[in-house]
């Protein structure tokens, strides 16, 4: 939880030096390759298993757990996502899947260890449609956030982290049996690291940007930033 909602928060912080890309709410900008992102989930996913079921650090019953759950609730966070999608917009699309999936692998994290299969369906579900909201909600404030880093990592990470100490069952125990003050100590993880990773990021942005500064100017935008950073274009056609 920890590393994915400092960097949605991170990102929702570096916006104000930023700002939005040219022809942002005009022009329509759409993913680069669908079948590259479809594979790119699918190798992070694959990675994940080791991820969460490898910090047991043992081959053992709480490794074995991680790993099904993990499994789980990203394949319902994905359903999920779909869903929401073709209800808002008539058409479940493969990005929003792999989106989906993206989302719950952060979510379920916290919880991989600590709840069962059938509480990560659940978790995978809620966190699949909140994750969705989440990414719709820069449409409406008008933020530019082209990875969608805070609607995916940012949200998925508070989700997770909140639904873990409602649904905890496994070496801990989580509101739904009883104990609130673990809800309590996972609200009040989530306010701390929203507040450290705003207020540090900002600072640091600051002072990146008052240095060698932190946006390219507009010819380099136009041209692009392959080129004009690196050199190279993926596609020479």
């Amino acid at each position: 939880m920890g590393n994915s909602l400092t960097s949605g928060i991170s990102a929702l912080a570096l916006l104000v030096f930023l700002g939005k890309r040219k022809g942002y709410g005009i022009d329509a900008i759409k993913p680069h390759n669908v079948t590259l992102t479809l594979l790119g989930a699918g190798l992070l996913w694959f990675g994940w298993f080791g991820f969460n079921a490898g910090s047991a650090l043992a081959a053992n019953e709480i490794a074995g757990l991680a790993f099904i759950t993990t499994f789980i609730a990203p394949a319902a966070a994905g359903m999920a996502w779909m869903a929401a999608e073709w209800y808002n917009t008539g058409k479940p699309t493969a990005l929003g899947f792999a989106t989906g999936i993206v989302a719950e692998l952060v979510g379920i994290t916290p919880a991989a260890g600590f709840v069962t299969p059938m509480a990560a369906l659940l978790i995978g579900l809620i966190a699949g449609i909140v994750c969705y909201w989440a990414v719709m909600l820069k449409g409406k404030l008008g933020y530019d956030d082209s990875l969608d880093v805070f609607g995916v990592h940012g949200a998925g990470g508070i989700t997770g982290a909140l639904l873990t100490g409602v649904f905890a069952s496994v070496g801990a125990t989580g509101l739904l049996l009883g104990n609130f003050n673990q809800l309590l100590l996972q609200f009040e993880g989530v306010v701390i690291t929203i507040i450290y990773a705003g207020v540090c990021t900002i600072l640091i942005g600051f002072v990146l940007d008052r240095t060698i500064g932190l946006k390219v100017s507009e010819s380099e935008e136009n041209i692009g930033l392959d080129k004009t950073c690196h050199g190279e274009t993926a596609y020479n056609i």
